[in-house]
């Protein structure tokens, strides 16, 4: 034993191998640590990475009814994405989700922040009329699109029997290419509010009121108040309240699909509701070009989100 001994200090000594240690068996803590982990990676393989793999997938191929069952669709490369842009489709789609979203998150992001402001008064009632605004959020999204279908119908609605009472003709707001898009973002603007309400309200509450007093003291008014103490510290809620509406707002289907279809012409279409046209709207599926333009949504989503964390990341180190 003690020759062995030895000679492994003459190897240690000479610059040899020195002998391994024994792996360590896993602690109890790191057995937890996977348990807790294997769920949600599964769950995110099985509900984001192969789905997004298989919408990339489409978007590559050449995909008919029998190959998309059968599984031999032929490989194009790029082919789909060219015959997504040489539509005459995609122009008119590409402005109508640009304008929808730019509209919806601003009106959305006002009113949510001014309503919030406005409960963050504590005033009676205060948690009675919150939980109110709360319901077009708690709605169904089918439910809400048909209400406002029913509301905004040329002859039977409710908004139209307004504008008549007071004088003003009838707006055919379903039907005319030229209030079909004001329609839909009326619509999720109203659906949209209340989350930036819940998110806006939950970051003043983190805002201590002994700023305000201050501030107060030394004769800012309430707009100086608000302007230079509140907005700049609720920066960064506003920040990931703007990007989730944003990729909420890119996505938005049923509304525009139950209330217009995103017709009449396709004056409310847009890259959402044309994807679904593409790839179960016509009587010959076009599954490629589909997926392909519900790639560019993601590709939309994905750069935001980007930039996003590039500039959470700038005022971390400022």
């Amino acid at each position: 034993m003690s020759t062995t001994l030895q000679k492994a200090d003459h190897r240690a000594t000479l610059g040899g191998p020195a002998p391994t240690a024994p792996r360590r068996r896993p602690t109890s803590q790191q057995w937890a640590a996977w348990a807790f982990l294997t769920p949600v990676t599964l769950y995110l393989v099985l509900f984001y990475a192969y789905p997004l793999y298989r919408n990339l997938d489409l978007s590559l191929r050449h995909y008919t009814v029998r190959s998309f069952v059968q599984g031999d669709a032929p490989f194009t490369g790029l082919a789909n994405y060219r015959t997504v842009l040489d539509d005459p489709t995609f122009a008119p789609a590409l402005l109508h989700t640009v304008v929808f979203t730019a509209v919806c998150l601003v009106f959305q992001y006002a009113l949510g922040l001014a309503l919030a402001v406005f409960f963050n008064q504590h005033f009676r009632l205060s948690a009675t009329l919150r939980a109110l605004f709360l319901v077009p959020w708690l709605l169904p999204l089918i439910v809400s699109a048909s209400t406002w279908s029913w509301m905004l119908n040329s002859e039977s609605g409710v908004v139209n029997a307004l504008l008549s009472a007071v004088g003003i003709d009838p707006v055919h707001w379903l039907t005319s290419p030229d209030w079909s898009l004001a329609s839909v973002i009326i619509a999720n603007i109203w659906i949209g509010v209340p989350f930036n309400l819940v998110v806006l309200y939950s970051g003043l509450q983190s805002i201590p009121t002994s700023l305000h007093e201050a501030a107060a003291i030394d004769g800012a008014n309430a707009w100086q108040r608000f302007w230079r103490i509140t907005f700049p510290l609720l920066r960064p809620v506003s920040a990931i309240t703007l990007l989730l509406g944003l990729v909420y707002t890119l996505k938005v289907f049923d509304i525009i699909w139950i209330m217009t279809k995103g017709g009449p012409a396709d004056s409310s279409t847009t890259f959402a509701t044309w994807s679904y046209q593409l790839g179960f709207g016509n009587l010959v599926p076009a599954f490629g070009p589909g997926a392909a333009v519900g790639n560019l949504l993601v590709v939309a989503a994905l750069v935001f989100g980007l930039i996003y964390v590039r500039v959470q990341r700038k005022q971390a180190l400022s």
